[in-house]
Parts: structure tokens; sequence; C-alpha cells
């Protein structure tokens, strides 16, 4: 049997605040959801974590709480709050998986990730996403999921009783899904094209508009200028002082060359 949960967060004290989870320690917490997952997946089975192991602890203690699994195949998708499970003295903890994990079971593809995706591979073509992050609680969001034909799935912890889900749960739920998740891409993909020429007809309009008054305001200031009698100044590089040089021309030019000086 396959199964699949995210985010326990163990040894992190303040997502017993902000998850509303029901227990008064961490300790109580990381005990509780250790026998959530024994009690379900079975030593020889797969555990797919989707992120988020731990918080808060040493990647040495946090090994110590991996040890109490008895499943002996768990694989980690990394989160954003996850250690190096690559280093030597932790190497043996987890099958670490890269941060988008691509499977295909019995003709199921599968894309997993930490992190919620609005578009994923073989998304028009039947393909489940399953992730983790956002620490959705009670179902309200995988159903509002379903309800919109997305195959989509929180398998997070907090969504799940704190537990993992296995692979025929999720094909069950999925089989509910009425319609595929493409009818709801491409009313999506059809409403924003819609909008985008929509603003591309107005700010047309917009722009004609601007242009023919700025053309008008300069067509009346034009005529007006052409219309009124209009002062005339002599540039500034210019002086007042009579010209000289032309003056001495034309006084030499005038004298007879046959007159001595």
């Amino acid at each position: 049997m396959i199964w699949f949960t995210s985010d326990t967060h163990f040894g992190h004290e303040n997502v017993l605040k902000f998850t509303d989870r029901p227990w008064e320690t961490i300790w109580q917490m990381n005990d509780a959801i250790v026998d959530n997952i024994n009690g379900r997946v079975a030593v020889d089975d797969e555990l797919y974590i989707l992120g988020d192991f731990s918080f808060k602890m040493t990647a040495q203690d946090a090994y110590g709480l991996r040890k109490r699994i008895a499943c002996r195949r768990i694989h980690l998708v990394p989160g954003n709050h996850d250690k190096d499970w690559t280093q030597p003295a932790v190497a043996g903890a987890f099958t670490v998986e890269p941060p988008i994990c691509v499977l295909k079971i019995d003709g199921q593809k599968i894309v997993l990730s930490h992190y919620p995706m609005a578009d994923w591979q073989g998304m028009n073509h039947g393909s489940w996403h399953l992730h983790g992050h956002i620490h959705s609680s009670g179902g309200a969001y995988n159903e509002f999921n379903r309800k919109q034909g997305l195959l989509r799935y929180d398998v997070g912890c907090d969504a799940n009783g704190h537990s993992p889900v296995s692979l025929d749960e999720l094909r069950e739920w999925f089989a509910g899904v009425d319609e595929p998740g493409q009818a709801l891409r491409e009313a999506f993909l059809q409403g924003l094209t819609g909008q985008l020429a929509g603003q591309r007809v107005e700010g047309r309009a917009e722009q004609r508009h601007v242009h023919h008054r700025i053309l008008t305001e300069q067509q009346s200031q034009h005529a007006g200028f052409i219309d009124r009698p209009q002062p005339f100044h002599l540039p500034s590089d210019i002086t007042h002082e009579r010209p000289r040089f032309p003056l001495v021309l034309a006084r030499r030019a005038s004298r007879s060359p046959d007159k001595p000086r």
C-alpha cells in the first residue's frame, strides 16, 4: 500500500497554536502523530511525506523520531522547513526526492510537491496533484477543489485527521470529481483573455482620445498665433549698435580713385 502525508512539523511548538492541533505539548503531538502513522502504515508499505517533517529540532532529534516510525520505505519531498537529509549523519532517514516528484502508478500520473500548484503536469489529462504546506483543516479546501473539478488534494496531516491518506482513499475521493479540471482551466483562460482584450480596446480608445485632444489644442494654438499680430523681437545675441564695417566700406567706395587722401 502507498500512503501520503505532509507537514507533521515534529518539534514545532508554535504549530499547536496556528493550526489549532488538539494537544497541549509538542511531546504529546509527536507521540500521537507517530502512533497515527504506525496505526495505518505497515512496515513494508511505502510512505511519501510532502515536506516539513520537523521544525525547531536538531537533525539528530528529528532522526530519532523517524526511527520510531515502523515503515521502512519513506520518501521525503522537501518542504521549506526541512533539514538537509542528505548529510552523512542522517542520510539513511529518507529517500529524498526532488521538489517536484512525478509518479505513475497503474497508469495514474501523480504530481507531488510541498507547495500547491495552479497548473501541473498532465492536469488536462487526468493527473492528480498532491501537496501540503497550506495547513488546511477540516477538509473544506479539498472539498472545494472537488466541487471545482480540480484533481488537487492537500495531504497535510491537519486536513486528514493528523494521519496519512492511502492511494485507495484518494482514488475514491477523485472518483467523486464530476468535471475534469480542463473545463475550469479553459473557462478561466477564456475569461482572462477576454478581460485583457477588453483592456486593450479601452486602452486604444483612451490613447486615440488623448491624441485627438492634444492635436486639437495644438491646432487651436497655431490658429490663434496666426490670427493675431505678433510683436517683433531681436534675438538676444544681436546688438543694437550700428554696424561699422559696412559703412567704412561704403565710404571708401564713394571716394574717387584719382583723388589723393
